[in-house]
Protein backbone atom coordinates (compact mmCIF):
# COMPACT_ATOMS: atom_id res chain seq x y z
CA UNK A 1 0.00 0.00 0.00
CA UNK A 2 1.41 3.17 -0.71
CA UNK A 3 0.99 6.61 0.67
CA UNK A 4 3.05 9.93 1.71
CA UNK A 5 4.73 10.20 5.20
CA UNK A 6 2.27 12.31 6.71
CA UNK A 7 -0.42 9.91 5.43
CA UNK A 8 1.80 6.89 6.96
CA UNK A 9 2.36 8.44 9.96
CA UNK A 10 -1.76 8.71 10.74
CA UNK A 11 -1.98 5.00 9.70
CA UNK A 12 0.33 3.89 12.25
CA UNK A 13 -1.59 5.75 14.80
CA UNK A 14 -4.51 4.08 14.18
CA UNK A 15 -2.89 1.03 14.28
CA UNK A 16 -1.83 1.73 18.08
CA UNK A 17 -5.79 2.73 18.59
CA UNK A 18 -4.68 6.24 18.88
CA UNK A 19 -8.08 8.37 19.09
CA UNK A 20 -6.88 12.14 19.97
CA UNK A 21 -4.13 14.16 19.18
CA UNK A 22 -2.79 17.28 20.93
CA UNK A 23 -0.71 20.04 18.85
CA UNK A 24 -0.41 23.66 17.11
CA UNK A 25 0.82 23.64 13.49
CA UNK A 26 3.67 25.09 12.18
CA UNK A 27 5.62 25.22 8.88
CA UNK A 28 7.83 22.29 9.01
CA UNK A 29 4.09 20.13 9.93
CA UNK A 30 2.12 21.78 7.26
CA UNK A 31 1.74 18.74 5.19
CA UNK A 32 1.29 16.48 8.38
CA UNK A 33 -1.76 18.85 9.47
CA UNK A 34 -2.65 18.79 5.52
CA UNK A 35 -3.43 15.12 6.15
CA UNK A 36 -4.98 15.17 9.22
CA UNK A 37 -7.89 17.53 7.43
CA UNK A 38 -7.97 15.49 4.63
CA UNK A 39 -8.21 12.24 7.09
CA UNK A 40 -10.30 14.26 9.77
CA UNK A 41 -8.35 12.40 12.29
CA UNK A 42 -9.13 13.67 15.92
CA UNK A 43 -7.20 16.64 16.94
CA UNK A 44 -7.47 19.27 19.54
CA UNK A 45 -5.67 22.63 18.67
CA UNK A 46 -4.45 24.15 21.95
CA UNK A 47 -3.04 27.71 22.52
CA UNK A 48 0.55 26.65 23.21
CA UNK A 49 2.26 23.59 22.50
CA UNK A 50 3.14 23.30 25.96
CA UNK A 51 -0.49 23.24 26.62
CA UNK A 52 -0.47 20.19 23.97
CA UNK A 53 1.52 18.19 26.03
CA UNK A 54 0.71 19.03 29.39
CA UNK A 55 -3.13 17.99 28.23
CA UNK A 56 -1.56 15.41 26.05
CA UNK A 57 0.05 13.96 29.60
CA UNK A 58 -3.31 14.57 31.39
CA UNK A 59 -5.17 12.52 29.27
CA UNK A 60 -2.48 9.41 29.39
CA UNK A 61 -2.54 9.46 33.70
CA UNK A 62 -6.44 9.03 33.39
CA UNK A 63 -6.90 6.98 31.10
CA UNK A 64 -3.45 4.45 31.15
CA UNK A 65 -2.81 5.12 27.41
CA UNK A 66 -0.42 6.47 25.46
CA UNK A 67 -0.32 10.42 25.01
CA UNK A 68 0.43 12.33 21.29
CA UNK A 69 1.39 15.25 20.69
CA UNK A 70 2.12 17.20 17.17
CA UNK A 71 4.48 20.20 17.17
CA UNK A 72 6.13 22.11 14.87
CA UNK A 73 9.84 22.64 14.58
CA UNK A 74 12.20 25.01 16.00
CA UNK A 75 10.23 27.09 19.30
CA UNK A 76 7.26 24.73 18.47
CA UNK A 77 9.53 21.30 19.31
CA UNK A 78 11.68 23.68 22.13
CA UNK A 79 8.14 24.61 23.81
CA UNK A 80 7.15 21.05 24.54
CA UNK A 81 10.60 20.46 26.77
CA UNK A 82 8.92 21.36 29.84
CA UNK A 83 6.00 19.17 29.26
CA UNK A 84 8.24 16.06 28.40
CA UNK A 85 10.18 16.55 31.66
CA UNK A 86 7.51 16.77 33.82
CA UNK A 87 5.96 13.47 32.12
CA UNK A 88 9.56 11.68 32.31
CA UNK A 89 9.88 12.28 35.70
CA UNK A 90 6.82 10.77 36.21
CA UNK A 91 6.93 7.87 34.24
CA UNK A 92 4.17 9.09 31.54
CA UNK A 93 3.61 7.32 28.53
CA UNK A 94 4.19 10.06 25.63
CA UNK A 95 4.73 9.87 21.82
CA UNK A 96 6.07 13.50 20.91
CA UNK A 97 5.80 14.17 16.85
CA UNK A 98 7.78 17.25 16.22
CA UNK A 99 8.91 18.60 12.77
CA UNK A 100 12.67 19.00 11.97
CA UNK A 101 13.90 21.58 8.56
CA UNK A 102 14.22 19.30 5.52
CA UNK A 103 17.15 17.13 4.72
CA UNK A 104 19.52 18.81 2.99
CA UNK A 105 18.78 22.39 5.73
CA UNK A 106 20.00 19.92 8.78
CA UNK A 107 22.59 21.25 10.76
CA UNK A 108 22.86 24.46 9.11
CA UNK A 109 21.39 26.60 11.38
CA UNK A 110 18.14 26.92 9.23
CA UNK A 111 14.92 28.99 9.59
CA UNK A 112 13.37 27.36 12.71
CA UNK A 113 15.55 24.73 13.10
CA UNK A 114 16.90 23.50 16.63
CA UNK A 115 18.71 20.04 17.56
CA UNK A 116 15.32 18.77 19.54
CA UNK A 117 17.16 14.97 20.09
CA UNK A 118 20.03 16.67 21.40
CA UNK A 119 18.00 18.84 23.63
CA UNK A 120 15.57 16.05 24.67
CA UNK A 121 17.80 13.21 25.26
CA UNK A 122 18.14 14.13 28.99
CA UNK A 123 14.79 13.84 29.48
CA UNK A 124 13.50 10.90 27.40
CA UNK A 125 12.91 7.27 27.31
CA UNK A 126 14.64 7.56 23.63
CA UNK A 127 14.38 9.31 20.89
CA UNK A 128 14.49 9.45 16.95
CA UNK A 129 15.48 11.70 13.88
CA UNK A 130 13.74 10.26 11.16
CA UNK A 131 15.08 11.24 8.03
CA UNK A 132 13.75 8.41 5.43
CA UNK A 133 9.83 7.72 4.92
CA UNK A 134 10.42 4.14 4.69
CA UNK A 135 11.83 3.97 8.09
CA UNK A 136 8.48 5.50 9.28
CA UNK A 137 6.61 2.60 10.49
CA UNK A 138 9.40 0.99 12.43
CA UNK A 139 10.60 3.95 14.11
CA UNK A 140 6.44 4.65 15.39
CA UNK A 141 6.04 1.15 16.29
CA UNK A 142 9.15 0.95 18.53
CA UNK A 143 8.37 4.36 20.07
CA UNK A 144 4.90 3.14 21.43
CA UNK A 145 6.64 0.08 22.70
CA UNK A 146 8.91 1.62 24.40
CA UNK A 147 6.78 4.25 25.76
CA UNK A 148 4.39 2.09 27.22
CA UNK A 149 6.70 -1.08 28.64
CA UNK A 150 8.48 -1.07 31.82
CA UNK A 151 8.78 1.75 33.65
CA UNK A 152 6.68 4.06 31.19
CA UNK A 153 7.95 7.68 29.65
CA UNK A 154 8.21 9.60 26.79
CA UNK A 155 9.34 8.84 22.96
CA UNK A 156 10.65 12.15 21.05
CA UNK A 157 10.20 11.04 17.14
CA UNK A 158 11.93 14.64 14.73
CA UNK A 159 10.92 14.26 11.49
CA UNK A 160 12.41 16.22 8.39
CA UNK A 161 10.19 18.07 7.00
CA UNK A 162 10.93 16.78 3.54
CA UNK A 163 9.60 13.30 4.80
CA UNK A 164 6.24 13.94 5.24
CA UNK A 165 5.44 14.07 1.23
CA UNK A 166 8.01 11.15 0.21
CA UNK A 167 5.92 8.13 -0.99
CA UNK A 168 6.39 4.91 0.71
CA UNK A 169 5.17 1.51 0.72
CA UNK A 170 3.84 1.11 3.87
CA UNK A 171 3.96 -2.03 5.88
CA UNK A 172 2.93 -1.58 9.69
CA UNK A 173 5.54 -3.99 11.90
CA UNK A 174 3.71 -6.63 14.08
CA UNK A 175 6.69 -7.05 16.21
CA UNK A 176 8.89 -4.90 17.89
CA UNK A 177 12.62 -6.05 17.80
CA UNK A 178 15.24 -3.84 19.61
CA UNK A 179 18.25 -4.67 20.61
CA UNK A 180 19.20 -4.84 24.25
CA UNK A 181 15.51 -3.78 25.02
CA UNK A 182 12.70 -7.47 25.49
CA UNK A 183 9.86 -5.31 26.92
CA UNK A 184 9.73 -8.28 29.20
CA UNK A 185 10.73 -6.98 32.78
CA UNK A 186 10.11 -10.52 34.87
CA UNK A 187 12.39 -11.22 37.48
CA UNK A 188 13.61 -13.65 40.39
CA UNK A 189 10.95 -14.99 42.66
CA UNK A 190 13.42 -15.98 44.68
CA UNK A 191 13.26 -11.96 46.02
CA UNK A 192 10.02 -11.85 46.38
CA UNK A 193 9.91 -15.13 48.77
CA UNK A 194 13.04 -13.32 50.66
CA UNK A 195 10.30 -10.49 51.30
CA UNK A 196 7.83 -12.82 52.58
CA UNK A 197 10.19 -14.40 55.21
CA UNK A 198 11.09 -11.03 56.04
CA UNK A 199 7.98 -10.33 56.63
CA UNK A 200 7.49 -13.37 58.87
CA UNK A 201 9.73 -11.90 61.27
CA UNK A 202 8.38 -8.29 61.38
CA UNK A 203 6.42 -6.71 63.74
CA UNK A 204 5.82 -3.40 62.56
CA UNK A 205 5.63 -3.46 59.01
CA UNK A 206 4.25 -0.34 56.36
CA UNK A 207 3.46 -0.99 53.20
CA UNK A 208 4.87 2.78 50.85
CA UNK A 209 2.77 2.92 47.85
CA UNK A 210 3.57 4.73 44.83
CA UNK A 211 3.06 5.91 41.01
CA UNK A 212 3.91 2.69 39.69
CA UNK A 213 1.02 1.03 41.38
CA UNK A 214 -1.08 3.17 39.50
CA UNK A 215 0.87 2.76 36.11
CA UNK A 216 0.70 -0.79 36.29
CA UNK A 217 -2.73 -1.37 36.82
CA UNK A 218 -2.57 -3.20 40.00
CA UNK A 219 -4.47 -1.22 42.27
CA UNK A 220 -6.39 -4.00 42.85
CA UNK A 221 -4.16 -6.70 43.20
CA UNK A 222 -2.93 -4.26 45.83
CA UNK A 223 -5.73 -3.69 47.59
CA UNK A 224 -6.41 -7.19 47.95
CA UNK A 225 -2.53 -7.85 49.58
CA UNK A 226 -3.56 -4.60 52.32
CA UNK A 227 -6.99 -6.36 53.29
CA UNK A 228 -5.44 -9.63 53.76
CA UNK A 229 -2.44 -8.69 55.70
CA UNK A 230 -3.65 -5.84 57.94
CA UNK A 231 -0.64 -4.08 57.24
CA UNK A 232 -0.30 -0.25 57.36
CA UNK A 233 -0.09 2.01 54.06
CA UNK A 234 1.29 5.30 53.10
CA UNK A 235 1.83 6.67 49.97
CA UNK A 236 3.30 9.24 47.98
CA UNK A 237 1.77 11.76 46.04
CA UNK A 238 2.05 9.80 42.98
CA UNK A 239 -0.11 7.14 44.58
CA UNK A 240 -3.04 8.38 46.16
CA UNK A 241 -6.30 6.79 45.00
CA UNK A 242 -4.80 3.67 44.97
CA UNK A 243 -6.22 3.01 48.38
CA UNK A 244 -9.55 4.33 49.25
CA UNK A 245 -8.28 7.84 51.72
CA UNK A 246 -10.70 6.99 54.24
CA UNK A 247 -9.94 3.27 54.76
CA UNK A 248 -8.68 2.00 57.96
CA UNK A 249 -5.52 1.74 58.25
CA UNK A 250 -4.40 4.09 55.16
CA UNK A 251 -2.42 6.71 56.77
CA UNK A 252 -2.65 9.20 54.01
CA UNK A 253 0.63 10.70 51.95
CA UNK A 254 3.94 10.77 53.37
CA UNK A 255 7.25 12.92 53.43
CA UNK A 256 7.26 16.96 53.73
CA UNK A 257 3.68 17.73 54.27
CA UNK A 258 2.87 13.84 55.09
CA UNK A 259 0.55 13.26 57.62
CA UNK A 260 1.66 12.91 61.29
CA UNK A 261 0.65 9.40 61.49
CA UNK A 262 2.17 8.28 58.16
CA UNK A 263 5.62 9.64 59.02
CA UNK A 264 5.66 8.59 62.40
CA UNK A 265 4.74 4.96 61.22
CA UNK A 266 7.85 5.09 58.88
CA UNK A 267 9.97 6.30 61.33
CA UNK A 268 9.25 3.42 63.51
CA UNK A 269 8.94 0.35 60.84
CA UNK A 270 11.06 -2.28 61.19
CA UNK A 271 10.24 -3.49 57.74
CA UNK A 272 8.93 -0.60 55.11
CA UNK A 273 7.91 -2.49 51.98
CA UNK A 274 8.08 0.39 49.20
CA UNK A 275 6.13 -0.80 46.17
CA UNK A 276 6.73 1.58 42.74
CA UNK A 277 7.96 4.15 44.40
CA UNK A 278 11.66 6.02 44.11
CA UNK A 279 12.40 7.16 47.67
CA UNK A 280 12.77 10.95 46.73
CA UNK A 281 13.78 13.73 48.87
CA UNK A 282 10.31 15.33 49.74
CA UNK A 283 9.30 11.83 50.82
CA UNK A 284 12.34 10.77 52.71
CA UNK A 285 13.67 13.98 54.25
CA UNK A 286 16.87 13.74 56.23
CA UNK A 287 18.33 10.45 54.47
CA UNK A 288 20.63 8.97 57.24
CA UNK A 289 17.69 9.46 59.46
CA UNK A 290 14.41 8.12 57.36
CA UNK A 291 13.31 4.92 58.75
CA UNK A 292 16.15 4.42 61.01
CA UNK A 293 14.75 0.67 62.15
CA UNK A 294 13.64 -0.93 59.16
CA UNK A 295 14.58 -3.17 56.80
CA UNK A 296 13.51 -1.50 53.46
CA UNK A 297 12.11 -3.85 50.64
CA UNK A 298 12.16 -2.28 47.13
CA UNK A 299 9.87 -3.82 44.53
CA UNK A 300 10.83 -1.91 41.13
CA UNK A 301 10.66 -2.04 37.60
CA UNK A 302 13.50 0.40 37.37
CA UNK A 303 17.27 -0.87 38.33
CA UNK A 304 18.61 2.28 38.07
CA UNK A 305 16.34 3.67 41.25
CA UNK A 306 17.44 0.41 43.78
CA UNK A 307 19.61 1.95 45.92
CA UNK A 308 20.07 5.18 44.46
CA UNK A 309 18.63 7.30 47.19
CA UNK A 310 17.61 4.72 50.02
CA UNK A 311 19.53 1.04 50.65
CA UNK A 312 17.60 -1.69 50.00
CA UNK A 313 18.02 -4.82 51.97
CA UNK A 314 15.17 -6.98 49.62
CA UNK A 315 15.42 -5.71 46.09
CA UNK A 316 12.57 -6.87 44.19
CA UNK A 317 13.47 -5.82 40.36
CA UNK A 318 10.53 -6.20 38.02
CA UNK A 319 7.15 -5.05 36.52
CA UNK A 320 4.67 -4.70 39.21
CA UNK A 321 2.36 -6.97 37.00
CA UNK A 322 4.86 -9.53 37.32
CA UNK A 323 5.65 -9.14 41.10
CA UNK A 324 2.84 -8.57 42.80
CA UNK A 325 0.30 -11.17 41.81
CA UNK A 326 3.17 -13.38 42.88
CA UNK A 327 3.49 -11.47 46.40
CA UNK A 328 -0.21 -11.94 47.15
CA UNK A 329 0.24 -15.25 45.89
CA UNK A 330 2.90 -16.28 48.27
CA UNK A 331 1.36 -14.55 51.46
CA UNK A 332 -1.83 -16.42 50.69
CA UNK A 333 0.08 -19.59 50.85
CA UNK A 334 1.99 -18.79 53.79
CA UNK A 335 -0.09 -20.03 56.81
CA UNK A 336 0.52 -16.88 58.57
CA UNK A 337 -2.41 -15.54 60.16
CA UNK A 338 -1.09 -11.89 59.06
CA UNK A 339 -4.46 -10.02 60.23
CA UNK A 340 -4.13 -11.64 63.88
CA UNK A 341 -0.14 -10.97 63.98
CA UNK A 342 -0.11 -7.34 62.78
CA UNK A 343 -3.59 -6.48 64.48
CA UNK A 344 -1.62 -4.33 67.56
CA UNK A 345 0.40 -2.19 65.12
CA UNK A 346 -2.49 -1.71 62.81
CA UNK A 347 -4.83 -0.48 66.35
CA UNK A 348 -1.28 1.73 67.13
CA UNK A 349 -1.13 3.52 63.93
CA UNK A 350 -4.77 4.18 63.27
CA UNK A 351 -5.36 5.70 66.62
CA UNK A 352 -2.05 8.04 66.19
CA UNK A 353 -4.02 8.97 63.26
CA UNK A 354 -7.41 9.72 64.86
CA UNK A 355 -5.64 11.55 67.43
CA UNK A 356 -3.62 13.69 65.13
CA UNK A 357 -5.41 14.16 61.71
CA UNK A 358 -5.17 16.58 58.71
CA UNK A 359 -6.89 19.50 60.34
CA UNK A 360 -7.90 23.11 60.17
CA UNK A 361 -9.57 26.01 62.05
CA UNK A 362 -12.08 27.88 60.46
CA UNK A 363 -13.56 31.19 61.33
CA UNK A 364 -16.63 33.42 59.38
CA UNK A 365 -14.36 36.30 58.30
CA UNK A 366 -12.45 34.17 55.57
CA UNK A 367 -12.73 31.36 53.86
CA UNK A 368 -9.77 28.81 54.59
CA UNK A 369 -8.54 26.80 51.72
CA UNK A 370 -8.45 23.27 53.42
CA UNK A 371 -12.27 24.55 53.88
CA UNK A 372 -12.39 24.72 50.32
CA UNK A 373 -10.89 21.53 49.37
CA UNK A 374 -13.01 19.45 52.48
CA UNK A 375 -16.50 21.30 50.61
CA UNK A 376 -15.25 20.17 46.93
CA UNK A 377 -14.55 16.99 48.33
CA UNK A 378 -18.09 16.37 50.05
CA UNK A 379 -19.71 17.44 47.13
CA UNK A 380 -18.70 15.02 44.43
CA UNK A 381 -18.72 11.58 43.99
CA UNK A 382 -15.89 8.90 43.04
CA UNK A 383 -16.49 9.65 39.79
CA UNK A 384 -14.37 12.49 39.88
CA UNK A 385 -11.33 13.43 38.70
CA UNK A 386 -9.37 15.62 40.38
CA UNK A 387 -6.24 17.52 38.94
CA UNK A 388 -3.76 20.04 40.24
CA UNK A 389 -1.32 22.55 39.81
CA UNK A 390 1.67 22.90 42.09
CA UNK A 391 2.09 24.78 45.17
CA UNK A 392 -0.06 24.99 48.50
CA UNK A 393 -3.08 23.98 46.79
CA UNK A 394 -1.63 20.89 45.66
CA UNK A 395 -0.73 20.19 48.76
CA UNK A 396 -3.82 20.78 50.61
CA UNK A 397 -5.49 19.04 47.67
CA UNK A 398 -3.26 15.98 48.71
CA UNK A 399 -4.19 16.55 52.25
CA UNK A 400 -7.76 16.84 52.19
CA UNK A 401 -9.46 15.87 49.25
CA UNK A 402 -11.27 12.41 49.70
CA UNK A 403 -8.92 10.22 46.69
CA UNK A 404 -10.77 7.03 46.42
CA UNK A 405 -9.65 5.34 42.93
CA UNK A 406 -6.59 5.47 41.03
CA UNK A 407 -5.94 7.47 37.95
CA UNK A 408 -8.17 10.48 39.28
CA UNK A 409 -5.80 11.99 41.75
CA UNK A 410 -3.35 13.98 38.55
CA UNK A 411 -0.44 16.17 39.43
CA UNK A 412 2.73 16.99 38.38
CA UNK A 413 5.07 15.33 41.51
CA UNK A 414 8.87 15.07 40.14
CA UNK A 415 9.31 18.14 37.89
CA UNK A 416 6.79 19.94 40.32
CA UNK A 417 5.73 22.08 37.28
CA UNK A 418 3.24 24.95 37.70
CA UNK A 419 1.06 25.17 34.95
CA UNK A 420 0.58 21.73 34.10
CA UNK A 421 -3.42 21.72 35.58
CA UNK A 422 -4.75 23.22 33.24
CA UNK A 423 -3.64 21.44 29.76
CA UNK A 424 -3.53 18.47 31.90
CA UNK A 425 -7.35 18.73 33.34
CA UNK A 426 -8.90 19.62 29.73
CA UNK A 427 -7.10 16.31 28.79
CA UNK A 428 -8.16 14.22 31.52
CA UNK A 429 -11.74 15.07 30.64
CA UNK A 430 -11.43 14.30 27.06
CA UNK A 431 -10.02 10.87 27.84
CA UNK A 432 -12.63 10.47 30.38
CA UNK A 433 -15.94 11.99 28.84
CA UNK A 434 -18.20 10.32 31.58
CA UNK A 435 -16.02 11.60 34.87
CA UNK A 436 -16.01 15.10 35.91
CA UNK A 437 -13.21 16.75 36.37
CA UNK A 438 -12.26 19.47 38.79
CA UNK A 439 -9.12 21.43 38.79
CA UNK A 440 -7.45 22.79 42.15
CA UNK A 441 -5.03 25.67 41.34
CA UNK A 442 -4.04 28.91 42.40
CA UNK A 443 -3.14 32.75 40.50
CA UNK A 444 0.39 32.04 40.47
CA UNK A 445 -0.15 28.61 38.84
CA UNK A 446 -2.86 29.15 36.54
CA UNK A 447 -1.56 31.81 34.59
CA UNK A 448 1.24 30.28 33.27
CA UNK A 449 -1.14 28.64 30.33
CA UNK A 450 -4.25 30.61 31.06
CA UNK A 451 -4.59 30.87 27.36
CA UNK A 452 -5.58 27.28 27.31
CA UNK A 453 -9.40 28.45 29.20
CA UNK A 454 -9.92 29.37 25.21
CA UNK A 455 -9.29 25.91 24.17
CA UNK A 456 -11.64 24.90 27.02
CA UNK A 457 -14.42 27.49 25.89
CA UNK A 458 -13.86 26.95 21.88
CA UNK A 459 -14.10 23.03 22.73
CA UNK A 460 -16.87 23.16 25.30
CA UNK A 461 -14.82 20.78 27.34
CA UNK A 462 -16.87 20.49 30.75
CA UNK A 463 -14.01 21.04 33.63
CA UNK A 464 -14.30 22.70 36.86
CA UNK A 465 -11.91 25.17 37.34
CA UNK A 466 -11.20 25.81 41.48
CA UNK A 467 -8.89 28.71 41.98
CA UNK A 468 -7.63 29.46 45.32
CA UNK A 469 -6.91 32.91 44.89
CA UNK A 470 -5.07 34.25 48.04
CA UNK A 471 -2.73 37.06 45.67
CA UNK A 472 0.67 34.90 46.63
CA UNK A 473 3.29 32.97 45.38
CA UNK A 474 1.88 30.55 48.14
CA UNK A 475 4.51 27.90 48.76
CA UNK A 476 7.71 30.11 48.36
CA UNK A 477 5.62 33.10 50.50
CA UNK A 478 5.59 30.23 53.05
CA UNK A 479 9.09 29.49 52.76
CA UNK A 480 10.26 33.40 52.88
CA UNK A 481 8.00 33.34 56.15
CA UNK A 482 9.36 29.97 57.72
CA UNK A 483 13.01 30.55 56.50
CA UNK A 484 13.93 33.73 54.71
CA UNK A 485 12.94 36.59 57.75
CA UNK A 486 9.49 37.09 56.06
CA UNK A 487 11.68 38.31 53.17
CA UNK A 488 8.74 38.12 50.35
CA UNK A 489 10.89 38.89 47.25
CA UNK A 490 9.09 39.25 44.08
CA UNK A 491 6.33 36.55 45.61
CA UNK A 492 3.49 39.55 45.92
CA UNK A 493 0.76 39.39 42.89
CA UNK A 494 -0.85 42.28 43.65
CA UNK A 495 -4.14 41.32 42.99
CA UNK A 496 -5.36 43.19 40.67
CA UNK A 497 -5.82 40.96 37.49
CA UNK A 498 -10.23 40.04 37.93
CA UNK A 499 -9.60 36.17 36.69
CA UNK A 500 -13.34 35.97 36.48
CA UNK A 501 -13.35 38.75 33.69
CA UNK A 502 -10.24 37.08 32.25
CA UNK A 503 -12.06 33.55 32.02
CA UNK A 504 -15.18 35.37 31.14
CA UNK A 505 -13.00 37.20 28.06
CA UNK A 506 -11.96 33.48 26.97
CA UNK A 507 -15.30 32.22 26.43
CA UNK A 508 -15.48 30.64 29.72
CA UNK A 509 -18.40 30.82 32.86
CA UNK A 510 -16.81 32.20 35.70
CA UNK A 511 -18.31 33.45 39.36
CA UNK A 512 -16.40 34.92 42.41
CA UNK A 513 -16.80 33.39 46.14
CA UNK A 514 -15.21 35.31 48.54
CA UNK A 515 -17.49 34.55 51.98
CA UNK A 516 -17.63 31.68 54.39
CA UNK A 517 -21.23 31.74 54.42
CA UNK A 518 -22.04 31.74 50.97
CA UNK A 519 -19.63 28.95 49.84
CA UNK A 520 -21.20 25.72 49.66
CA UNK A 521 -24.37 26.99 47.90
CA UNK A 522 -22.36 28.90 45.26
CA UNK A 523 -20.02 25.83 45.02
CA UNK A 524 -22.96 23.58 44.60
CA UNK A 525 -24.66 25.85 41.98
CA UNK A 526 -20.76 25.96 40.00
CA UNK A 527 -19.79 22.80 40.19
CA UNK A 528 -22.88 21.92 38.09
CA UNK A 529 -23.15 24.07 35.85
CA UNK A 530 -22.86 22.94 32.06
CA UNK A 531 -19.31 23.74 30.46
CA UNK A 532 -16.20 24.63 31.32
CA UNK A 533 -16.23 26.64 34.40
CA UNK A 534 -14.12 29.11 37.04
CA UNK A 535 -14.27 29.42 39.98
CA UNK A 536 -12.27 32.37 41.83
CA UNK A 537 -12.42 32.19 45.69
CA UNK A 538 -10.50 34.45 47.36
CA UNK A 539 -7.98 33.13 50.30
CA UNK A 540 -6.03 34.72 53.15
CA UNK A 541 -2.49 34.95 51.89
CA UNK A 542 -0.53 33.83 54.98
CA UNK A 543 -2.17 30.37 56.00
CA UNK A 544 0.71 27.75 56.04
CA UNK A 545 0.88 23.84 54.34
CA UNK A 546 1.18 21.80 57.89
CA UNK A 547 2.76 19.64 59.15
CA UNK A 548 5.50 20.46 57.65
CA UNK A 549 9.38 18.70 57.39
CA UNK A 550 11.83 21.36 56.64
CA UNK A 551 14.38 20.82 54.30
CA UNK A 552 17.10 18.11 55.46
CA UNK A 553 15.09 17.66 59.15
CA UNK A 554 14.36 14.46 59.74
CA UNK A 555 10.40 12.91 59.01
CA UNK A 556 9.35 12.60 62.94
CA UNK A 557 11.11 16.32 63.28
CA UNK A 558 7.32 17.92 62.13
CA UNK A 559 5.94 21.00 62.28
CA UNK A 560 2.45 21.03 63.46
CA UNK A 561 -0.83 22.82 62.93
CA UNK A 562 -4.56 23.31 62.09
CA UNK A 563 -7.05 22.45 65.01
CA UNK A 564 -4.26 19.92 67.20
CA UNK A 565 -1.11 21.99 66.86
Amino acid sequence: MQMNGAQAILESLKRENVDLVFGYPGGAVLDLYDAVYQARFPHILTRHEQGAVHAADGYARATGKVGVVFATSGPGATNLITGIATANMDSVPLVCFTGQVTNPLIGKDSFQEADIVGITTPITKHNYLVKRASELPRVIKEAFFIARTGRPGPVVIDIAKDVFTTVLDYEYPQKVKLRGYKGDFTGDEGQIRDVVEALGEAKRPVFFIGGGVTLSDQTEVMREIVKNTGIPVVSSLMGLGCIPAKQDGFLGMVGMHGSYAANMAVQKSDLLIGIGVRFDDRVTGKIDAFAPNAKVVHFEVDKAEINKNVFSHYPVIGDLRWSLPILNEQLQGSGEDYLDRFAKWHKQVVDMDRECPFSYKTNDKVIMPQQLIDTVSGMVDENTIVVTDVGQHQMWAAQFFNSRNPRQFITSGGLGTMGYGLPAALGAKLGCPDKRVVLFTGDGSVMMNCQEMSTAADNNIDIKVVLLHNRVLGMVTQWQRMFYGKRYSQTLLGGKTDYVKLAQAMGMEACRIEKPQELEASLEKALNVKGPMLIDVMLPANEDVLPMVAPGAQLDNMVLGGAEA
